[in-house]
Parts: C-alpha cells; structure tokens; sequence
C-alpha cells in the first residue's frame, strides 16, 4: 500500500504536474500552428507554381486555402484547454489547497530597491538581495520610484 501511496505523492508534486500541462499546451499548439501552415501558409507560398486541392476553402492560383480546416484545429485548442483546465487544472488546485500549497494562483506582491531598482523582493523584505540596501518595512511594493501606496 505505501508503494501506491508513494506514487500518487509523485504524481501530485506540483513540478510534474505544471511540466505535464506545459507539454499537452505545447502539443495542442503545435497542432494549432501545423494547421496554420499546412492549410493557410503553404498554399499561399504555393499559388506561385501550379498544383492544386479539393476540399473547403478557396483557391488562389489553382491553391486551396483551408480555412475549414485551420477553424477546426482553432476550435480543437479551445476545446482542449477548456478540458485540461477543468479536468486537471481545477482539481489539482483544490487538492493542493486542501494541502496548504497555493498553485495557479497569483504571485505574491512585491516591492523594489529604491537604490538599485530591481524588483521582485518580498514585502517582508529589509534589506536589498542585489545591492544590500537597508529597506524600510513600511515600503509597500511597486516599481521603484513610485510613492508607497498608503
């Protein structure tokens, strides 16, 4: 039982789960922009010589442009993000929230080095990682330069 056990700890690690969502966009993208170029692109390119498709679209030069089949492959990623969101994006959200870990969800607010610029430190922040400089608690974020909010 610990073996199972041990699995489902693995595969509910956040890092695994936010690569595996990045590979399946990255995958329904490349069939997204596939379908952009096979369909739209190369005909287009194409339309210089001679040749030609039958299918739903129209022709240019003897060349189909598909528009059929690139609103199709458009309608396919919405599809398919709206069903990794709700299938695996939601659920993990509320297992980890359960958990006390926050995934998908907003990052902390941060404030700036008023002397070196850079951006990104915590709020509780009282001292610059990049520079050094002491930093007051009462700076509340922003870009450097602007006044604390208060």
């Amino acid at each position: 039982m610990s073996v199972i056990r041990g699995f489902k700890n693995f595969l509910m690690q956040g890092d695994i789960i936010v690569i595996a969502i990045g590979l399946v966009i990255a995958l329904a993208f490349s069939t997204l922009i596939k379908a952009f170029t096979d369909n739209i692109i190369t005909p287009l390119v194409n339309s210089a010589g001679s040749g030609g498709k039958t299918g739903l679209g129209f022709h240019v030069n003897g060349q189909l442009v598909n528009i059929g089949a690139f609103i199709s492959a458009v309608v396919y990623f919405v599809v398919f993000m709206a069903v990794i969101y709700f299938a695996i994006v939601v659920p993990y959200r509320s297992y980890s929230r359960r958990r006390g870990v926050a995934v998908f969800t907003e990052p902390a607010p941060t404030k700036a080095c008023p002397a070196c610029l850079s951006d990104g430190l915590p709020l509780e922040a009282t001292k610059c990682r990049y520079c050094g400089t002491a930093l007051e608690p009462s700076e509340s974020g922003g870009l450097a330069g602007e006044a604390p909010a208060g």
